[in-house]
């Protein structure tokens, strides 16, 4: 994958300006409007290149609903049960946990094959301190990350500072760090683990508040109810407050009523889970996890300078460095943040199997890569969301999940994926031709 995508800005703060307006949006609808007052109707052109864009950030929300509506259908209201939506989130953490690092890797314009291997030997060394050393668990939880974050920095030198492709060192990683953890485990697996870590991996937040009654849905866990709605609300104060100041800056917004339904749209989602999960087990632990890291990321990549340059380096990288934008710096970092990433998923991982296995982690990084594809990263680089890797990793939960309630053959659940990842990629290069894109005339 090219770190660089000639064409896409020019000038040496101008390309700048144009890459990191997409930390904020994923996209050129950042773009400054015209001059004149804000809500100024945009011309037929703007109007079109918007629609495009706003069909392309809002096509993978929609076609995730779809996939959800198809199998609760084909598996007669199984797949949202409390405990299988309980399931679906448990399964898949790691991997959201992976695609979270793994969005912000191909936004820079990289690769990574060697996150799978990571989560193994990370999975391991947490293992034989944990099992066969007798280290506490906060202590080795804190040594495996910072493992973990040695492996990164080691892959990011040869990348940044170098300048070998990401493509080689992380496939040269990738072998590297399989044949690493069969020898730390010599061809066996290690375990149990402690019971926090465990619980860390597979278990649910206390009643602390007790239960409230349902009506027909029977009792709900109030904590659970509690933090949905903040969530909500979260989620529709930020989104206003983006709101307003793209209208401050002139940019093109969409018109009210669309804004207010997307709004209803998502609470009414996000609650209708909390609902069902707060009627089983309460929250997953993994969950609040996750809660915490995508906010985190996504604050980082909207707000923060660091998180405006991924976007530059993935954009353009001659006009990020004309530009002031420490590029081998930034590339580095982001594998750092992927090892330590990796390291958390190969712990989670081993405590829900309570073992530390020579073949876990195999082809993680593929499921990894296909949902930050499949939730709109671009190909080229410089594009992509946080919440929209969750989605798409999400999505092939989903599939997963789905297909297997109804008893489908694991090759059909491999050819099913892999439509829905050429589909995806197929969607993105046909909105880059849509919106005019230079690359792809």
């Amino acid at each position: 994958m090219s770190p660089s995508a000639p064409g896409k800005a020019t000038g040496d703060t101008g390309g700048l300006s144009k890459a990191t307006d997409r930390g904020g949006a994923a996209g050129p609808d950042r773009a400054t409007g015209p001059a004149g007052a804000a809500g100024t109707p945009p011309s037929n052109g703007r109007s079109l290149a918007h629609l495009t864009i706003n069909v392309r950030q809002s096509g993978i929300y929609v076609a995730f609903a779809l996939i959800v509506v198809l199998f609760t259908v084909l598996t007669g209201g199984d797949l949202l049960q409390p405990q299988n939506i309980s399931n679906i989130i448990v399964q898949n953490s790691y991997i959201l946990i992976l695609a979270i690092g793994m969005i912000l890797i191909i936004i820079s314009g990289h690769i990574d094959l060697s996150v799978g291997s990571l989560v193994g030997v990370t999975g391991a060394v947490a293992a034989w301190l944990m099992v066969e050393q007798g280290v506490p668990w906060p202590l080795a939880l804190v040594l495996t990350l910072a493992a973990g974050g040695a492996i990164g920095a080691w892959q990011g030198y040869w990348i940044a500072y170098f300048g070998i492709p990401s493509f080689i060192v992380t496939l040269a990683g990738m072998l590297l760090f399989r044949a690493l953890t069969l020898t730390v485990l010599g061809n066996q697996g290690i375990g149990p683990f402690p019971d926090e870590v465990r619980t860390l991996s597979n278990g649910f937040t206390n009643g602390y508040l007790g239960n409230i009654g349902l009506g027909a849905l029977g009792g709900a866990d109030v904590v659970s109810l509690l933090l949905g709605a903040a969530v909500v609300a979260a989620l529709a104060v930020s989104q206003w407050r983006t709101r307003k100041a793209r209208i401050g800056y002139r940019q093109t917004v969409d018109p009210l009523p669309v804004f207010v339904a997307k709004i209803v749209l998502a609470g009414g989602l996000i609650m209708a889970v909390a609902v069902q999960l707060a009627r089983f087990h309460n929250l997953p632990w993994v969950l609040v996890l996750l809660g915490a890291l995508v906010l985190g990321y996504s604050l980082l990549t909207s707000r923060s300078v660091f998180g405006r340059h991924i976007y530059a380096v993935g954009g353009n990288l001659q006009s990020a460095v004309l530009s002031g934008v420490k590029a081998k710096s930034v590339v580095f970092w982001l594998f750092v943040n992927m090892g330590v990433l990796s390291a958390l998923a190969g712990i989670i991982f081993a405590g829900r199997l309570n073992q530390a296995g020579p073949t876990a982690g195999n082809t993680f990084e593929l499921d990894a890569i296909a949902a930050a594809f499949i939730g709109g990263a671009a190909v080229q680089g410089g594009v992509g969301k946080v919440v929209g890797a969750i989605t798409g990793g999400l999505i092939m939960g989903v599939i997963n999940n789905g297909m297997s309630l109804m008893g489908a053959p694991s090759e059909r659940v491999m050819l099913v994926k892999g439509l829905v990842l050429l589909a995806a990629v197929a969607f993105d290069v046909w909105t880059k031709r849509r919106s005019g894109s230079p690359l792809l005339r």
